[in-house]
Parts: structure tokens; sequence; C-alpha cells
């Protein structure tokens, strides 16, 4: 047995921790802080509150609220301008993963030359970053204690990332009241996407002791606390449980990588834009049918995190193979897509060869997946997908 770990930087938890960015922004000594976000912080108010913290801790800050749900290279490199103009020594990320993937590429890109296009891919970044704080308002990403961004490239569609260490948060701010403004699509959305981290991190051929106690924690959270997180979103133990159990499955991603359903949800961001826990909750229950067969031991006790439910007089495959079922009932029960023509974003079957190849292009998720896939296999899931 051999495996690393590693963790970002302190976590802080709990209602009204967001307001610590006031001191943390002190005690660093920041004097000019870029707060990246998106138009629904700023409508809602959320980013000039936080702005204002950070202004009590004695710097100047400047909004970049372009941020869109799948991001782009582009936003990033905008976004990175602002902050080498003003010279600016703190990043802050407000918001989904989308808005903290930006502003931890921010970071270094304000300490390294060039596109953020430049850096995708794996150990790319040459410098540290300037010190950079995340504030989820989602729980489903995980990005406040991952090492990746993660940019669509509109000149061709593809969606990369940079994975570097050098992108992990130095300080995390996870505070539950702020999910509370989600509406259930959303919720539902980021926390199935929680779930993708957590299961495939579980399943992933890089998992080890360490993420799989992180990943068992975020599944048994998310089976019991999903639903009512997203049709009863007022209720604030259901908050915290889902905003934990998305850390954990951060925690468990950054440590053990993902497999093909993150792969095989990629090219539905990069070609139709389709947001990235969507794409994920349709495609889960799908390749976990494709891969039960292959890992049932972690499929079955998977199946009984999830539902509550002991499968002990059940052959072990019949166990695995209730997983897929296990978590289709969860998709239609928060009233999710379930199937690609469901989206009604013009996917057609005639799209699946090119998709399938985007997909296979995703290498290190491919790579972790328990199960070997070929482009006939992603065709084919893409296909059982479209029905």
């Amino acid at each position: 047995m051999q495996f690393g770990m590693h963790m970002a930087g302190k976590v802080f938890f709990g209602k009204g921790q967001s307001a610590k960015v006031k001191d943390l922004t002190e005690g660093l000594g920041a004097k000019r802080v870029v707060l990246v976000t998106d138009k629904t912080m700023q409508e809602l108010g959320i980013a000039e509150r936080i702005a204002s913290y950070v202004r009590q801790g004695g710097a100047l800050v400047w909004i970049f609220d372009e941020v869109e749900p799948e991001p782009s290279v582009e936003t990033t490199d905008k976004a990175a301008e602002l902050a080498r103009e003003n010279r600016c020594d703190l990043v802050v990320g407000l918001g989904g993963g989308s808005s903290m993937d930006v502003a931890k590429a921010v970071s270094v890109l304000v300490t390294n030359e060039g596109s953020a296009a430049k850096y995708q891919g794996l150990g790319l970044v040459k410098n540290p970053g300037v010190p950079k704080i995340m504030i989820p308002t989602t729980a489903g990403t995980g990005s406040e204690v991952t090492f990746t961004a993660v940019l669509i490239r509109k000149s061709d569609g593809v969606k990369g990332g940079i994975n570097d260490d050098k992108l992990y948060p130095d300080y995390s701010l996870l505070d539950p009241e702020l999910t509370v403004t989600m509406p259930p699509s959303v919720t539902a959305s980021t926390g199935m996407d929680a779930l993708a981290h957590a299961l495939e991190a579980y399943t992933s051929r890089q998992a080890s002791p360490f993420s799989d106690m992180f990943a068992e924690e975020a599944m048994v959270r998310i089976g019991r606390w999903i639903r009512v997180a997203t049709w009863n979103g007022d209720n604030m133990e259901a908050r915290e449980e889902m905003m934990l159990a998305a850390f954990f499955g951060g925690v468990a991603l950054a440590n053990a990588g993902v497999g093909a359903c993150h792969a095989l949800a990629y090219p539905l961001g990069g070609m139709f834009g389709v947001p990235h826990g969507v794409a994920n909750a349709l495609l889960l229950p799908y390749v976990v049918r494709f891969n039960s067969i292959a890992f049932p031991e972690k499929y079955a006790r998977a199946a009984e995190l999830l539902s509550g439910v002991s499968y002990e007089d059940w052959s072990l495959y019949e166990a695995a193979g209730s997983c897929s079922e296990v978590i289709e009932e969860m998709v239609l029960d928060l009233e999710l897509p379930d199937t690609l023509d469901k989206l009604q974003v013009g996917i057609k079957e005639e799209h699946f060869e090119e998709m399938a190849k985007k997909a296979m292009g995703v290498s290190r998720p491919m790579e972790n997946n328990p199960r070997k896939m070929t482009i006939d296999d992603c065709v084919r899931i893409y296909e059982e997908a479209m029905e």
C-alpha cells in the first residue's frame, strides 16, 4: 500500500465564518484585493458584503463579477488583467466552483505571464501565486480545497484544467448561511456534483484509506440530506451537512481524482454549455452501471452509504448493481434531467463520436476509472443516456 496525502490550507466552517475574511486580509497584510465572483452574487448583495469585510481589513477592493456558469479561459484572462493592472496582492473567490476556479487561476496568473490556456495541464505553473481565500456559496464542487481550475477554451470548445499544487487555496471559509440563497435546481445539481466527486474518488484507481474516509463521510451525508436541502432550503441543518459533504468530497477528489463520469461530462459543458453538476448527475447512473462489475465491493458499499439500507442478504454483484438504481432514484427525486434529450440543447446522435473522442482526451479521469473505457464504450453510454 502506497499513497500520498494533501490538504489545502486552513479551513473555517460554520455560520457567519465568511466575516473572517476581514481578519485574514488584515493578517496577510494585503492592501490591494481582487474579488472574483458572478452577477448573481453581485445582485444579491453578497459580493458587496464580502468586499466591505475586506475593506474593514484595511485593503482596497476591485470586484470582478463576470464569471460565467461554465468559466472560460478568456474570462479568466480578463480577471487576471484587472488584478495585474492594480497590483493585487490577494485574491478572494466568492461563489460556486466557477468563481473559485477562476479566482485560483487568477492568483497564479498575477505572478506568471501569459494566458490561462498556457497552464492547462499538470504541473505547468512555475511561480507561486499571491495568497487566495475561497468563500463557497454552493455545496458541490469542493473547489475550495482542490488544486484544479477547470476552464473552457472558446477557440475549440475544449474543457481543460490547470492542475497544480500552487492552486491550493490558502484559506477557505465555509459559511452554510451563504448557501440558503440557492434555488432548488442549483442545490440539487451542485449536490449531485459533490456525489460524483465522492463516488468517483471512492472507486478511483488512486483511492487510499485516507481518501476513502472522506468519500464515505460525504456519501452518507448526501444520501441523507440532499433531498431535504433541495426541497426545504431553509433547513439549516441540511445546508450545513451538504456543505460539509461537498468539502469532504473535495478532499477525496484532491487526493484520489475522479473517473469517467467527469470525462464524459466535459464535452457536454464544452460543446453545449451544460452546467457541470447537471452533466454529472445525468451521466453518473450510466457510468456506475458500466463500472460496478469491475469493483463490486466499493459500489455495493456505496449503495448502502447512499440509501441507508443494508444489502447483506444480496449477492455482491446484485448489491453493486443496485448502486446505479439508488442514484437514478435520487436524480428523479431532485427533478434533474435523466436523459440527454431532456437537456434540450441540441445534442444528437451524430455528435456522439466527437463527444467520445473529447471524453477520451480527458486522460487523467479516464486512467483513474476502475474499468477501462474505449471510444466505443463512451458512445454506447451516450446512446444509453439519450433515451
